[in-house]
Order: C-alpha cells, then sequence, then structure tokens
C-alpha cells in the first residue's frame, strides 16, 4: 500500500480507502455485521487505513457497522464522516447545516462510530447559503480544539460550486472529497488547481462510476432492483456511459489489466488526488481495489 499526507493535516493516508455508502441499503443488499467485520479486517491487512462514511448512509447504519467492525483497534484507522442530513427512508433526506443541529450530528456520529473524536468531519453537498455561515465553521472549530475532531472537509457533488471552492481555505477546510472518474472529469478544469494551490487534500468519491468502470456491465443493462439507487437513473444516460465504457476498454485499458484497477489507478496518478474511495460489496473487491497500487 502507498500513503500520502491528505493536504494541511497530518493525516497520512492510503491512497485506497474504504467507501461505505453502499452498507446504508440503498445498493441493493443489506449487510450484516460479519460480512463488514471480514471487509474491514481484510482493508487493514491489504494496509488500507482510511474508511468513509456519512450519518445519512442510513440512519447511522454505516457508521454503526463501521464503528463495531474498528472497535478495539480505532488507533489504526482514519475515519472521515460526514453531516448536513437526515436519513429518512431510502433516497430521501432533509437538510440540516444549522450549528445546533451540526453538534447534535456530530455526537450522535461519534456515538454510532463507538469513538471519541472523528478524524476528518465534512460538509455534505449543502447550499452555497448554508455553506457561508461563520457561526457554523467557529463551531467545528471548537470541536477541533477540544478534539472531537481532527480536520474538516468538504464533500461537494458533480456540479462546481464556486463560491464553496474560494472559501474552502478561508473557513479551515483541509480536504476536499468530490465526484472523479474516467467518466467525470469536471473537476480538472478548476476545482483540482485550487486544491493544488491552497494545499488542500483530495478524496474522489466514485471512481468507479458507481460500478460502470468495472467493465462488468453491458451498454444494454438494465438496474431494475428498486432498491438499487442506479434504477432511478435515465436507462439512455446509462446506456451512452457503458459505450463510453466499451470504448475506453478498448483503446486505454492494456491487455490483461483489470479495468477496476485500472480505473482507481488512473484516479490516482492526478497529482492533485490524494486517495480514492471506492465502495465494496464483499473481500474479493476489497482486494481487487487495494491491487490498483501495482499500476502506479
Amino acid at each position: 500500500m502507498l500513503y500520502r499526507r491528505l493536504g494541511k493535516t497530518e493525516l497520512n493516508v492510503s491512497v485506497v480507502g474504504v467507501g461505505t455508502w453502499q452498507l446504508g441499503g440503498e445498493w441493493g443488499k443489506v449487510y450484516e455485521q460479519s460480512e463488514v467485520d471480514q471487509m474491514i479486517r481484510r482493508a487493514g491487512e491489504l494496509g488500507i487505513n482510511l474508511i468513509d462514511t456519512a450519518e445519512c448512509y442510513g440512519d447511522h447504519t454505516s457508521e454503526e457497522l463501521v464503528g463495531n467492525a474498528i472497535k478495539g483497534q480505532r488507533q489504526n484507522w482514519i475515519v472521515a464522516s460526514k453531516f448536513g442530513h437526515k436519513f429518512h427512508t431510502n433516497f430521501e433526506r432533509t437538510t440540516h447545516f444549522d450549528p445546533p443541529s451540526v453538534q447534535i450530528q456530530l455526537e450522535d456520529s461519534l456515538r454510532a462510530l463507538k469513538t471519541d473524536y472523528i478524524d476528518l468531519y465534512q460538509f455534505h453537498s449543502g447550499s452555497d447559503e448554508v455553506f457561508d455561515n461563520p457561526d457554523l465553521w467557529e463551531m467545528l472549530a471548537r470541536q477541533v480544539e477540544i478534539g472531537k475532531i481532527r480536520a474538516v472537509g468538504l464533500s461537494i457533488t458533480n456540479a462546481n460550486p464556486p463560491l464553496q471552492i474560494q472559501k474552502m481555505s478561508g473557513y479551515g477546510i483541509s480536504a476536499l472529497q468530490v465526484i472523479y472518474n474516467r467518466l467525470s472529469r469536471e473537476p480538472e478544469q478548476d476545482i483540482f488547481p485550487t486544491c493544488q494551490k491552497e494545499d488542500i487534500g483530495v478524496l474522489t468519491r466514485v471512481p468507479l462510476a458507481s460500478g460502470f468502470l468495472s467493465g462488468k456491465y453491458q451498454p444494454d443493462t438494465q438496474f431494475t432492483n428498486p432498491d438499487d439507487v442506479r434504477s432511478l437513473r435515465d436507462p439512455e444516460s446509462i446506456r451512452q456511459q457503458l459505450l463510453e465504457v466499451e470504448q475506453i476498454k478498448a483503446t486505454e485499458v492494456p491487455d490483461g489489466v483489470d479495468m477496476a484497477q485500472w480505473a482507481l489507478a488512473w484516479c490516482l496518478r492526478h497529482p492533485a488526488v490524494t486517495t480514492v474511495i471506492p465502495g465494496c460489496r464483499n473481500v474479493e473487491q476489497v482486494e481487487s481495489n487495494a491491487r490498483a497500487v501495482e499500476l502506479l
């Protein structure tokens, strides 16, 4: 495994982490604790030390599964979580970014994770209006001072929110989480240069484009499971993306190289990127993700 410093922080993170959105139940599977224990244990054996979760992956469901899995070995892990949303049902959230609500969310996340600190606590996909609130960042800075948070981060969606990118350093943000993969390269234009200039660590989420860059789906694949978030997407858009994946596989992926591993390494070759945080459904996918470092 390889490690990189995460922005201005003192956190040295594995270049491949473990994303845990799937543990909340929105990818068509409900996970048993034993399954999560096995995945996290194998990740640790492979040198992975970063786990990314959120309060709204289920109603703290992902955090609880992660907290149980790392119990007794908390010091071996860098745990990133997020705030700003409350889970109600699959695919339904409400947003809560006012400082008192975030303080409650933090305490709930600490309890779910069975820890007294979170290494990276991230503002999660909120509007400019709720982001540009000095009271929020002052409250979070106090949590850093008292040791409940080690560093503060920002997690954004595909859209480029210029105000948040412009102001993140001024609000004490040390790391940015953004969607980036071979099919979604928008951050290269403005976001990555800013991160490099301001020494902001970059966590790339959805690096396998929701599994499309695994190479295992055909253009005519249909996602019909109502519990799978991909079932909500436009079928024609999915078809076009999978056609593009076929072209990438034919022209860019070397013969004999696993496409998913290639896709992770592709992200990590950008000098702005610190780590990738792919999801995993089983131990075999954890092992495959970790082998991406062999291509660097």
